[in-house]
């Protein structure tokens, strides 16, 4: 258990204050009882009411204690269930993303389009972010917080090649939490019986061009996510006629690759669509498939506490007042 505000136990000196205080009234008390008793003014008797009478102080006692510990914001794990989904956007960074054959640039139109697609999902759809070229890292692990999303897609910026095959490893591993890591030869073999977990409530939205130029084969690593229950969305940047776009003083011609777009996304059972296809983002978002799952998050309990401070209160005034016709 945590604080929010634990400086407020400081409060809990007062409590053995009290216990000091009540201790040195009752012995007042039995002296001055003993006294008249001595003198023959009062009758002494060892009753079961001598036992009883420190029970609604003790109750008191413990309610002081339980309120000012409440006082401290108490916060504890609590295992609560929650209907929940995740999406990576996993977004190409390559140079050709640098094209513009779409207005102003494919890159441009790729984090158009990303925004859009985050702006769209309910606080229950907790987004991620792998950027991807040659390599592929994860930028933004899933967040509910989707401001964070969209911040991690506004620092993207272009260099290197295409490996779409590594885009979709680190994909799965940020939805595995995880590091996911692929034997080539069980790839090779039958890369629909690699296990790496079954993620059910899992999307991926891959947006690129689609101009392939790594390994490993976005292919094979496409039928190990439909394996592991994760539905796979491509969304093309670019125009099949294409563009040149010149490099380290080179001019390479590039072009959007939809086959191999819409090929990926079919293996997993997704969809494929171009940047401009609105309607396309709306289908997508209507396909995360939200499940309950228990996750395990920090709650303030003040509450409980107070409930509980309460409750002890009112049980030790009414006890007092059954046995003693007053509070204390």
């Amino acid at each position: 258990m945590t604080f929010r505000s634990p400086w407020m136990l400081v409060l809990l000196v007062v409590v053995p204050a009290m216990v000091a205080a009540y201790r040195a009234t009752r012995q007042r008390r039995s002296r001055r009882t003993a006294a008249l008793s001595a003198q023959g003014l009062v009758v002494t008797s060892h009753s079961r009411i001598g036992v009883r009478r420190h029970v609604p102080f003790a109750l008191f006692v413990a309610a002081l204690t339980v309120l000012v510990v409440g006082l401290a914001r108490p916060m504890t794990s609590v295992q609560t269930p929650r209907r929940e989904g995740t999406v990576i956007l996993a977004l190409d960074v390559s140079n050709s993303m640098k094209a513009d054959d779409v207005e102003p640039t494919r890159m441009d139109a790729a984090k158009t389009v990303a925004r859009a697609f985050v702006e769209r999902q309910p606080p229950a759809v907790r987004v991620g972010v792998v950027a991807f070229g040659d390599g592929a890292v994860v930028v933004q692990p899933p967040t509910s917080t989707h401001a964070d999303v969209i911040k991690a897609i506004d620092r993207l910026g272009t260099e290197g090649g295409t490996s779409m095959g590594k885009a979709l490893v680190a994909a799965l591993s940020a939805i595995a939490g995880k590091p996911v890591i692929l034997d080539p030869e069980a790839l090779a073999s039958d890369s629909a019986q690699v296990d790496i977990g079954f993620f059910g409530s899992a999307t991926v939205v891959l947006l690129t061009d689609g101009e392939e130029t790594g390994r490993p084969d976005p292919l094979s690593v496409a039928e190990v996510a439909s394996a592991a229950g994760v539905r796979v969305h491509t969304i093309g940047i670019g125009t099949a006629a294409g563009t040149v776009v010149e490099l380290d003083g080179f001019s390479v011609a590039t072009a959007l690759n939809g086959d191999l777009l819409e090929e990926v996304a079919s293996i997993t059972d997704g969809s494929y669509y171009e940047g401009n296809d609105a309607d396309g983002l709306d289908a997508i978002s209507k396909s995360i498939d939200l499940r309950f799952k228990v996750v395990s998050e920090y709650t303030e309990v003040t509450g409980l506490f107070s409930a509980a401070g309460i409750v002890l209160l009112f049980a030790g005034a009414l006890l007092s007042v059954l046995w003693f016709g007053r509070v204390i």
